[in-house]
């Protein structure tokens, strides 16, 4: 008769904490490029779902905030991410902290997001 041993791993999960998403600057297609590399088909300004200094919080569950841009989330979210869970980025001096911006190249806004 042979005998198994199994091991068993216990894993303690990394509790989540709460992101700071604040707006630092929407930027005017005028401002990215002298000349727009392709024709919007109606005139575009900065983005209008955002204004310069808007909070959002991500809480522990790591939902979208309400009123955040669907498309700015899906970039931005792997930051989220690695904050909410204690990481840190090793280009910035300040720990918990991160500049991204969401991908609409020709107004893009530039987010802080900040680990609380």
């Amino acid at each position: 008769m042979q005998l198994k041993i199994r091991t068993l791993y216990v894993i303690k999960m990394v509790e989540r904490q709460k992101v700071r998403i604040t707006v630092l600057k929407r930027f005017h297609p005028s401002e990215v490029f002298k000349d727009n590399p392709a024709t919007p088909l109606e005139p575009l300004g900065a983005c209008e779902l955002y204004r310069d200094g808007q909070e959002f919080l991500v809480g522990e569950d790591g939902k979208m905030p309400e009123g955040f841009c669907t498309s700015a989330w899906h970039t931005i979210f792997g930051n989220v991410r690695t904050l909410a869970f204690g990481g840190n980025f090793p280009w910035f001096k300040e720990k918990g902290v991160s500049i991204s911006c969401c991908s609409d190249g020709l107004r893009p806004v530039v987010f802080k997001l900040e680990r609380i």
